[in-house]
């Protein structure tokens, strides 16, 4: 099954972070990676206030080929990266393991990634990468994504979300308990049993949609 961890890196370790290099508290947000032309091209987001900076900043860099603005949105510049990555470098293996790169964001620094390996033998090998290189990596979070067939809310039904999200922010869950089923079902014009059974089946869906998906793959 895949496993979703979340790391930190210093920018000097990590080959993106030494290209797009930001100043001060400005930081940068890595959108995506998309395969063009047989290497990863990353598509990355700054303020438009350091685009000129940052930009040539890129463009001085030896490995970049050139940097394409993509467009400008509430302030911000997406750009997509022409660039030629290293074979022995930290993000090449992450690739070669057939890790997926979901999301990243970089400051002056540090790097902070999310990344899905296919199994959990495939991020023992990115360890002992940049244990045997000497990368400074730190491990933030690793965890299980949810079931592939659980949908967008963890498999729950419209009226089960809602139940559980209403009985959350109105104190159900509290101590002392701030609502009681009947005044839950009040709100939904619903008897109090159909609130309970609500909640104790949307509860059980998301246990076994998140913190059972190993045991049920086993």
């Amino acid at each position: 099954m895949s496993v979703i961890v979340e790391i930190t890196i210093p920018s000097t370790a990590f080959e993106l972070g030494r290209i797009l290099r930001v100043e001060g508290a400005t930081q940068i947000t890595l959108e995506t990676m998309v395969p063009l032309g047989g290497r990863p091209t990353p598509f990355v987001r700054i303020r438009d206030d350091e685009r000129e900076s940052f930009e040539r900043s890129v463009r001085e860099h030896p490995s970049v080929n050139a940097i394409q603005l993509v467009n400008t949105h509430e302030n911000e510049t997406l750009y997509a990266l022409d660039w030629e990555p290293s074979d022995s470098s930290l993000l090449r293996r992450i690739l070669d393991l057939d890790a997926v790169l979901l999301g990243a964001n970089g400051t002056t620094e540090t790097w902070r990634l999310e990344l899905r390996f296919p199994t959990h033998e495939a991020l023992s090998k990115f360890q002992e990468f940049y244990v045997t290189e000497d990368i400074e990596v730190s491990i933030e979070r690793i965890y299980n994504p949810t079931k592939p067939d659980a949908g967008p809310w963890y498999g729950l039904t419209a009226p089960q979300r809602e139940t559980l999200a209403s009985a959350v922010e109105s104190g159900y869950y509290s101590l002392p308990r701030q609502i009681s089923t009947q005044e839950l079902a009040d709100t939904f014009d619903i008897s109090d049993q159909a609130v309970t059974e609500r909640l104790r089946r949307g509860i059980s869906t998301i246990v076994m949609n998140t913190l059972l998906v190993d045991k049920q793959d086993d």
